[in-house]
């Protein structure tokens, strides 16, 4: 084991392994985040939509242009994985509001060109309680123009 894995180790939050079997309860996550969500084995996906023009068609959510939560594990030990669409402005209040309530970022980077309004994507990723993980996303949906 080298030295920066040494220091990661000794700095990493010691969690528990998530569970063999998933049981994440939808309705704590639709009734924080105000979207109805999608389930499957288990676990469960909310997706906002957001929507840009691209040569004067509009995309939106089922072209990707959208918010998206990924929740997995128990109500007590979860996990959660996404990706943020943001204009250039909402970019940093989101960054912050995630990174204050513990959620990491993982990449931010664009999915178009020539999309109006310019969007940015950025896909993040924590773990905790799935109530305090739709928490945090919601105040980060909080900081953006609508």
């Amino acid at each position: 084991m080298g030295s920066r894995e040494r220091r990661y180790r000794a700095f990493a939050p010691q969690c528990a392994p998530l569970p063999a079997q998933n049981s994440i309860t939808g309705k704590t996550i639709e009734d924080i985040v105000g979207v109805k969500g999608q389930a499957n084995n288990g676990m469960c996906k909310v997706v906002i939509r957001r929507s840009a023009k691209m040569m004067d068609t509009e995309v939106g959510k089922e072209m990707g242009v959208n918010t998206w939560a990924a929740f997995a594990g128990t109500d007590d030990n979860a996990v959660v994985d996404g990706d943020f669409a943001v204009l250039e402005d909402e970019l940093q209040p989101v960054l912050k509001s995630l990174r204050h309530d513990g959620i990491n970022i993982v990449a931010i980077h664009s999915h178009m060109t020539h999309e109006n309004p310019r969007i940015l994507f950025l896909h993040y990723w924590g773990r905790g309680k799935t109530a305090d993980l739709a928490t945090a996303l919601k105040a980060a949906l909080a900081t953006q123009n609508k």
